[in-house]
């Protein structure tokens, strides 16, 4: 038996709907952009399925919200263990379906078993308040309740990390749900969801719908009066489109949009320590990470080490199909988003920046694309103001701190933002000035399930994860008590 029949064959592939798995109206293809190769055939759900699933979610709310904490925790925590020991076999179908590597796969499912875990505590931390009224006549009670069902839209790039950091907080809040997963890595999503229903989730609380329209199953559920929220994870333009459908009904939203992540690096940084978090941060996921530093400001001073030592490094990483246990860089997504990388790549080449390590789509089967370093890069050329999304890391000089800052906060977006100094009053000042919802410094990894992740300007609104992720699931209730 092959891997792929082996891990991809015993997950369920219909639609989620009040705990029973349906079929649609006919079937999506699920690609392996390692190979260009079918892998699975899923349901494809259409609005009348979206409508049962809310349905369902709309009918378990009130019991599921009056479920005790403990009960809630449990299943959380029991969702924790099971996707670490399941960690191996979770992590092969990610791969599969995504294209990451073995390794990063790993990771990602350690991560997503980390919101399981974080938010069995936080599931207990549901606070309220109780005051005497300032002219002492009454009493003032808050209490915290679930907003309700939720929609849940969810990226193809972190499949499985981005639906658990949503479900798990909605879970622990007391809200049930529709979970639209990404067309291309929904396999994921429904090993996900299925075995939250081993672990004791009462039927109608989660509900999936696969598709190969995200209009289809999404604007109808916009427009019911019974969804009482949306979160959703992917570019601005089409987080945009959504706030404008959600203002009609009055959504509660959260939402985690494009980045255009800047990495500085001062002339005191360690080039070491920067290198190292510059080839982290870059080619984590093949660049195709909203978290992904997108822009690579550099002193002057040391730019020519730091470029030739960082360009180095990414051109003797190994590209190869995932499941090869030396791959360093997995496939991207699909030809689209290669060919979109290319594209970006040309224009700055074109102004004339010059190539220092990689250059181009790397020929198939599948969609690779070499890791590319790009020096001299024009204040013009489209990947500096574009999310690249891609293997590709342009390098612009700088004259010291100020210019750093202000190309830094340049851009419309304002997700996360990178920066390598030993001085410490720099690091606090340029932190302060920088703007943006995270900051990585002197690392090239910001992700934890105990922090707020999120973004500023066109990056979102909202937060996920940390004490502050579980907000965006509940409502205020004031009581005004009289004595």
């Amino acid at each position: 038996m092959s891997v792929q029949q082996a891990i991809v064959d015993p997950v369920e592939k219909g639609l989620l709907i009040g705990g029973e798995w349906m079929s649609g109206q006919g079937t999506v293809t699920v690609e392996n952009p390692a190979t260009g190769e079918p892998l699975a055939e899923v349901a494809d759900a259409d609005a009348e399925d979206a409508r049962l699933a809310l349905d369902a979610a709309a009918a378990a709310q009130e019991t599921w919200a009056e479920v005790a904490p403990n009960d809630r925790a449990a299943i959380l925590w029991s969702a924790f263990e099971q996707m670490m020991e399941r960690q191996d076999e979770l992590a092969t179908l990610l791969t599969l379906e995504m294209g990451k590597t073995l390794a990063e796969a790993r990771g990602e499912i350690a991560y997503s078993a980390d919101f399981f875990r974080w938010y069995s505590g936080e599931a207990l931390r549901v606070e309220g308040t109780y005051k005497v009224s300032g002219n002492g006549d009454g009493r003032i009670l808050v209490m915290r309740r679930p907003v309700g069902p939720c929609l849940l839209i969810t990226p193809w790039n972190f499949p499985a990390a981005m639906g658990a950091r949503k479900v798990a907080a909605a879970l622990a809040a007391g809200c049930t749900m529709v979970w639209k997963p990404a067309q291309q890595t929904p396999l994921s999503a429904l090993a996900m969801a299925d075995m939250l229903a081993k672990c004791g989730l009462p039927p109608g609380v989660l509900n999936v719908v696969t598709g190969s329209s995200a209009s289809r199953i999404v604007t109808p559920l916009l427009a019911d009066p019974r969804l009482r929220k949306v979160t959703f994870t992917g570019s601005t333009e089409v987080g945009r489109r959504l706030l404008a459908q959600a203002a009609e009904q009055v959504l509660k939203v959260s939402m985690e949009l494009g980045g255009n992540a800047p990495f500085l690096v001062m002339e005191d940084a360690d080039l070491d320590a920067a290198v190292e978090g510059a080839v982290i941060a870059k080619m984590r996921n093949v660049g195709e990470a909203c978290t992904a530093a997108n822009r690579f400001y550099v002193a002057d001073s040391v730019a020519d080490e730091f470029t030739a030592r960082f360009a180095a490094r990414l051109g003797a990483m190994k590209v190869a199909d995932g499941l090869d246990p030396e791959a360093e860089v997995g496939p991207m997504i699909d030809a689209g988003q290669r060919d979109k990388v290319a594209e970006l790549v040309e224009d700055a080449v074109a102004g004339g920046a010059r190539v220092l390590a990689g250059g181009g789509p790397i020929e198939g089967p599948g969609y690779f694309f070499a890791p590319t370093v790009l020096a001299d890069v024009p204040a013009a050329a489209k990947l500096l103001h574009e999310e690249i999304f891609g293997p590709v890391a342009p390098v612009v000089r700088v004259a010291g701190e100020d210019e750093a800052v202000a190309a830094a906060n340049d851009t419309e977006y304002g997700l996360v933002a990178y920066v390598y100094t030993r001085d410490l009053q720099r690091a606090l000042r340029i932190c302060e000035r920088l703007e943006t919802g995270m900051i990585g410094l002197n690392r090239g990894v910001v992700s934890n399930a105990g922090a707020p992740f999120g973004g500023v300007k066109q990056s979102g609104l909202g937060r996920e994860g940390g004490n502050e992720g579980i907000e965006d699931y509940l409502e205020p209730r004031y009581v005004a008590v009289g004595v």
